[in-house]
C-alpha cells in the first residue's frame, strides 16, 4: 500500500487544528470531504488517528507517531519537486545553507574547481530554519551548529570551536580577558525559545525576548536585557559598539556539522561533503579575519 501525500497533508492538517472545521477551511476544503479523505487514510493504514468525543479531537497514539513521521516524509517530497523543476531548467546549481560566522567559501572553491559545471549558491539560515530548510530542499547541504533535530537527516561533524560571552558594554565584566561560567550564573540569557539549547551547565533565567538570529542578540544585549554566547567565528563577522565578547573557556565548545536529508542521494552532494571536510581545518581556525583570508587564497591557489 503506498502512503498518499495528499491524505497525509490532510492528516497534518487536522493534527495541527485538532478542528476539522478549520483544518477544512485551512485546506479550503469542504469537511465532509476532510471526514472522508481522514477515514480513508484510517483504514490505508488500519489505525484509528484520532478520538472523537464531546470534549474535541485528540491524537491517539498511532496518530502522534504518523506525525511525527509526516513532516521528513512531506518535506522530501516537496524537495523532490523542486529539484525536479531546476533541472527542468537545465541549471546545475548546489545551494548551500550556512549559520553565522561559518565561512563556506574554502569548501566551495575546492568543489568548483572540480565541477565547473556547478554554481555554488550560499544562504545563510538561522537556528529554526535549519531542519526544514534541508528537509524541503530549499537548500541542498547546510554547514549547521548543534543542536539539531536529526529526523531524517545525515548529519557528519566537521569541527569544533571555542564560544565567547557576549556582554553589554557597561558589565561588570566587560573588562575582563576571560570570564567563567560561575562568574555569569544567575545572569539573564538572550537566547533561542528552546532553553535545552542553553551550552552553559549554569542556570540562568530566560531574559524573555525570543530571538531569531545573532542580529537580534546584540540589539538586546546592547540595550542590557541579559548576557548571550556565541561561537567565536561569528564574532568576526558581528560587531556592535555597545556589545563586548569575552572569552570563556570553560564553556562547551560548539559543534559545526554537515548536513543533509538522509533521503538525498547525489554524487555532487558527496563530492561537496568530500570538499567540506578536507578544508574543514582551515575553516575552523577562522577565529579572526586574517586567517579567514588566508585560508581563501590558500584553496584558490591550490585548488
Amino acid at each position: 500500500m503506498d502512503l498518499d501525500l495528499r491524505k497525509l497533508r490532510y492528516f497534518v492538517a487536522v493534527a495541527d487544528q485538532l478542528h476539522f472545521g478549520r483544518a477544512a477551511d485551512e485546506l479550503h476544503i469542504a469537511q465532509p470531504v476532510l471526514s472522508r479523505q481522514i477515514r480513508a487514510l484510517e483504514q490505508d493504514l488500519g489505525a484509528s488517528l484520532f478520538t472523537r468525543d464531546r470534549h474535541g479531537v485528540a491524537l491517539t497514539d498511532a496518530g502522534r507517531q504518523l506525525l511525527d513521521d509526516a513532516g521528513p516524509l512531506l518535506a522530501s517530497a516537496h524537495a523532490v519537486r523542486r529539484r525536479v523543476s531546476v533541472a527542468a531548467r537545465g541549471s546545475r546549481r548546489l545551494t548551500v545553507g550556512f549559520r553565522a560566522g561559518i565561512p563556506v567559501i574554502p569548501a566551495a572553491r575546492a568543489f568548483e574547481a572540480r565541477h565547473l559545471d556547478v554554481v555554488v549558491d550560499v544562504q545563510r539560515i538561522e537556528w529554526e530554519d535549519q531542519a526544514p530548510m534541508l528537509l524541503d530542499g530549499r537548500i541542498d547541504v547546510g554547514y549547521v551548529r548543534l543542536p539539531i533535530d536529526e529526523a531524517g537527516l545525515r548529519v557528519t561533524p566537521l569541527y569544533t570551536e571555542p564560544r565567547v560571552a557576549v556582554l553589554p558594554a557597561g558589565h561588570r565584566l566587560a573588562g575582563k580577558e576571560e570570564v567563567t561560567e560561575a562568574d555569569l550564573a544567575g545572569e539573564p540569557l538572550v537566547w533561542h525559545a528552546d532553553p535545552s539549547t542553553q551550552p552553559t551547565r549554569r542556570p540562568h533565567p530566560n531574559a524573555g525576548y525570543l530571538v531569531r538570529g545573532v542580529d537580534e542578540t546584540l540589539e538586546h544585549v546592547a540595550a542590557g536585557r541579559g548576557i548571550s554566547f556565541l561561537a567565536r567565528s561569528a564574532t568576526v563577522f558581528y560587531s556592535h559598539p555597545d556589545v563586548i565578547y569575552v572569552p570563556i573557556p570553560d564553556l562547551a565548545p560548539d559543534q559545526v556539522c554537515l548536513a543533509v536529508a538522509a533521503a538525498r542521494t547525489s554524487p555532487v552532494v558527496d563530492d561537496f561533503f568530500t570538499a567540506a571536510q578536507a578544508t574543514a581545518e582551515v575553516t575552523a581556525e577562522c577565529g579572526n579575519y586574517e586567517m579567514w583570508q588566508r585560508g581563501i587564497d590558500a584553496v584558490s591557489q591550490h585548488g
